[in-house]
């Protein structure tokens, strides 16, 4: 093996992988939504989080909106 290579001659390309790459995020989620997606991981045997991302990522790619509306009871308690 060679001790020294010229990489200066070399074309760069962008990495074709670069929309797959994950992005570390903190979330608080509620006890029930965690313990909901860990039951359907023991189910699926898929981990928890890539569970949650493949929701997120259907919701997104469907453009999914929500429809909140809040009752005045809610809002009070």
């Amino acid at each position: 093996m060679r001790k020294h290579y010229d990489f200066s001659k070399m074309k760069g390309r962008k990495n074709p992988y670069i929309k797959l790459l994950k992005q570390p995020v903190t979330m608080r989620l509620d006890r029930d939504t965690v313990t909901y997606f860990k039951e359907m991981s023991e189910k699926t045997g898929i981990p928890y989080q890539s569970l949650i991302n493949l929701y997120l990522r259907d919701c997104a790619a469907n453009n999914r909106k929500l429809n909140l509306s809040w009752s005045p009871e809610m809002a009070e308690g």
